[in-house]
């Protein structure tokens, strides 16, 4: 499973999914942690620019670039969690703390 995380420069989850400076893409297989890539997306910065339908297009290009099957936040807003119910990414909101431990607690919760 592929899955990307907001991710603050401690690898805490950052709160703010759609406006994260950074995000960690993530291979998870048989509950282990197999590769963790950290990229710069600067997602706050370019929030702003540009209309809301620009924002959510290149963070849909992100995750359709790296085949991501789950999203692991704290909160987003409705608009970008039905694109990625329209792409066909999982959504698991709520995540806190440790961004490796919000990872690993999903793939738990997905191997039962």
């Amino acid at each position: 499973m592929i899955v990307c995380v907001p991710v603050t420069p401690s690898d805490e989850i950052d709160p703010r999914w759609g406006r994260a400076a950074h995000v960690a893409v993530v291979d998870v297989q048989g509950g282990e942690l197999t590769r963790w890539r950290t990229f710069d997306v600067a997602w706050d910065e370019l929030h702003d620019a540009g209309s809301e339908g620009g924002h959510h297009a290149r963070i849909a290009r992100f995750l359709m670039e790296h085949d991501i099957q789950v999203v692991v936040a704290y909160h987003m807003g409705d608009p970008m969690s039905q694109m990625l119910e329209q792409m066909a990414i999982e959504v698991q909101l709520g995540a806190s703390g440790d961004a490796r431990d919000a990872v690993l607690a999903v793939a738990r919760t997905r191997a039962d």
